[in-house]
């Protein structure tokens, strides 16, 4: 079809008026051609991966998919636009661009297919038992996204014709100058990456920093989170964690008791010698106290009270089945005294001055 004069004539730029009527139909053309190519080529991948005994090659498509769609029209317009017959220098330009869309959209794939490597990885049955591992695993996983980023924008702008050289120069002399500014960011960065190597706490556990008591809820890239006793959450920067002390109690292997109790002065020495004697010995029956330590000694003699030391662990490191054990001891330590004569010492309030 032969069209009219007119939109032969000159428009903006140099370009004719048919020119500049075909430049959005080649855009929206090509994303519609590049949608039904993007398509029918993930419908047939998906066939061949169907076949196949792993699942992540179909998460793989299923994760590509808009890239995919956008690389498809991404060629369909680079090979459509010859047929608009730009002039040299507009075609360079059109040949740029479209390589650089290009470009994005394949660093695009590979961004979604680190999410889906990572992914794999952190179901695999070493790594589900892990919360460290998998802490570490998404840490890498950033790292690794960070630098496809990076590759991906010196890439581009390759494309357009700046010195590679000069680029990486720049992003050196930007990374010193970040990395002085976000000094604190960076710390938190590989303050996460230290507690996934020496794994001082995993999610999971009950730890102990500085005077915050609680379980950890989760490893971020920049901070931590643990939840306290009181069901609050404390959040607590990875530098400022990996300098920290933890105590963990997860990775304890039994769990103490320590308590002191007191008799009246009116327990004579034998019923304090049938205590003590009698403590021990039911701290030895006991199937959960670790045999190798076990105290139940007289202590002092205090002002007003005859005060009994008891200490030892019960070999287990579930502190609900502790909870039980120590009731048992407790109140088996009540029977002793009562059996005895003696009587536990009764405290009186201090009177208050006249």
């Amino acid at each position: 079809m032969t069209l009219p004069d007119v939109w032969h004539s000159m428009g903006p730029r140099g370009l004719m008026w048919w020119q500049w009527l075909a430049l959005p139909l080649l855009v929206v053309g090509a994303w519609a051609a590049g949608r039904v190519v993007g398509a029918v080529l993930r419908g047939v991948l998906l066939r061949v991966a169907r076949r196949t005994a792993s699942i992540w090659d179909e998460r793989w498509l299923e994760r590509i998919g808009p890239a995919l769609t956008s690389l498809c029209a991404t060629v369909v317009a680079a090979v459509a636009l010859p047929f608009l017959e730009l002039p040299p220098a507009d075609a360079r330009l059109g040949v740029n661009v479209l390589t650089a869309l290009g470009v994005v959209a394949v660093f695009w794939m590979v961004w979604r297919s680190v999410d889906t490597l990572i992914e794999m990885i952190v179901e695999r049955s070493w790594a589900a038992g892990d919360p460290s591992a998998r802490s570490m695993l998404l840490v890498g996983g950033n790292l690794l996204k960070a630098a496809v980023m990076v590759t991906g924008a010196v890439t581009t702008a390759a494309t357009f014709g700046y010195p590679v050289t000069t680029v990486v120069a720049g992003l050196g002399i930007g990374g010193i100058a970040f990395a002085f500014g976000a000094q604190k960011t960076v710390e938190h960065l590989f303050g996460s990456i230290a507690l996934a190597t020496d794994q001082p706490c995993r999610v999971g556990d009950t730890v102990k920093v500085d005077d915050v008591i609680g379980t950890v809820e989760h490893i971020g890239a920049r901070s931590t989170r643990i939840r306290t006793p009181d069901r609050t959450l404390v959040t607590i920067p990875n530098g400022r964690l990996a300098d920290s002390r933890i105590e963990s109690y997860a990775l304890r292997d039994r769990i103490r008791l320590g308590t002191t109790i007191t008799l009246g002065y009116g327990a004579s020495a034998a019923q304090v010698r049938q205590v003590v004697t009698g403590i021990e010995d039911l701290l030895r029956a006991h199937p959960l106290v670790w045999q190798d330590v076990v105290v139940a000694r007289l202590a002092n003699l205090g002002p007003a009270t005859i005060d009994i030391e008891i200490l030892c662990w019960f070999a287990t490191t579930d502190y609900d089945a502790f909870r039980i054990a120590r009731e048992d001891v407790l109140l088996a330590v009540m029977g002793v005294v009562e059996a005895s004569g003696a009587h536990f010492a009764q405290l009186l309030p201090p009177v208050p001055s006249a």
